[in-house]
């Protein structure tokens, strides 16, 4: 039976534990330039510090009207790949992988920060700028995106394929790219929001043709080493979306070519979906498309607990877990599951030695 805190190889890292920090956006680089600072070392480091197998940075935009907001990380230069090198030392000297969510927002790009005030798509006087999509359709509330030429989708490809190098180069253990809630991959996914007639449209094939290219382009830039993951929505919630069949289908294609663990959320590219929120919710998706597609997977979406973290992957519903808020709760999150477990683990901080979380014994 598979552990929590058993370790995992993809390609050639080896994850001490398969409890694992989502990407989550902190809007926190504060002269809108992309660049990481203080806050996100700390509040990188501190998960590192606290246990977890691995930790993956917020959605890092690869190109500046990518981002989310004004304030959102980027990879597009090689000064913000430099300003991630010591978050990046400080989480492997606490013995955790760290790997980049690249990026791209499309049409929900250029929006406040979620405690702003405003809402909506900003203007240049708010920093913002004119977003980009599959198709002019809007979602619910945004600005109308201006639609990307063919060629400008090849580009595309090609910043996620330069982001990834990047990445590697500024020593992060793996990149994921982020195909889900709405954001560019996801909107080319799903017919809802691609209604384009040239090869990144129509067809099942050619709408998933911005993923597949940039998983290739990845691995041939990367070397065979080098972990890809990709988290994808498995369903818009909505009839004539994108759905579950579609996401196994299509995380077939992305591990054809090149690509080791499929990342499964839900939603976020119909403001107005009925989402059946619960605890684990999501779990059953990651299920679903692991044994369809036979890929390993990633569980993510309110799993807040030991037992319910250790079941998920001891019952074979996905190979790692995702867990956001209780880590943001508790940056220590992991080691105290393992206590909970019945599991001694051997890299508590040295500094810490005197405040163990007691280890339960086994029933």
């Amino acid at each position: 039976m598979t552990s929590l805190f058993d370790p995992i190889t993809l390609r050639g890292t080896t994850f001490r534990n398969r409890l694992w920090v989502p990407a989550m956006c902190q809007y926190s680089a504060e002269n809108f330039d992309g660049t990481p600072g203080t806050w996100h070392l700390v509040h990188l480091g501190s998960f590192a510090r606290g246990g977890a197998g691995a930790i993956i940075t917020e959605a890092t935009a690869v190109v500046p009207e990518g981002r989310i907001s004004p304030q959102d990380l980027g990879i597009w230069n090689d000064a913000q790949r430099d300003a991630f090198r010591p978050i990046v030392n400080f989480v492997h000297s606490q013995g955790s992988a760290i790997g980049v969510q690249l990026a791209h927002a499309g049409r929900k790009a250029s929006t406040p920060r979620t405690w702003d005030d405003q809402v909506g798509t900003l203007n240049e006087s708010q920093h913002g700028w004119k977003t980009v999509g599959p198709s002019p359709i809007a979602f619910d509330g945004y600005d109308v995106p201006r639609e990307l030429t063919t060629e400008e989708v090849r580009g595309v490809v090609q910043a996620f394929v330069d982001g990834a190098v990047r990445s590697q180069r500024a020593g992060f253990d793996f990149v994921e790219l982020h195909a889900a809630h709405g954001y560019l991959m996801h909107e080319f996914l799903s017919p809802l929001s691609n209604q384009r007639t040239d090869k990144f449209g129509g067809s099942l094939e050619n709408r998933a043709r911005i993923v597949v290219d940039s998983v290739r382009g990845i691995r041939a830039a990367t070397g065979d080493d080098f972990p890809i993951l990709v988290r994808f929505s498995a369903t818009d919630w909505t009839e004539g979306g994108w759905d579950e069949a579609s996401t196994a289908i299509v995380s077939g294609w992305a591990r054809d070519a090149g690509a080791d663990l499929f990342d499964i959320s839900s939603g976020g590219n119909v403001a107005k979906a009925e989402i059946p929120v619960g605890l684990g919710y999501q779990v059953p998706l990651a299920a679903s498309v692991r044994a369809d597609a036979e890929v390993e997977t990633g569980a993510v979406g309110l799993i807040i607990g030991a037992e319910q973290a250790q079941a998920i992957v001891a019952d074979g519903e996905s190979d790692v877990v995702f867990v956001g808020r209780e880590f943001l709760r508790d940056p220590h999150f992991a080691l105290r599951v393992a206590a909970e477990l019945g599991v001694d683990l051997p890299y508590y901080p040295q500094q810490y030695h005197r405040a163990p979380f007691h280890v339960s014994q086994p029933a």
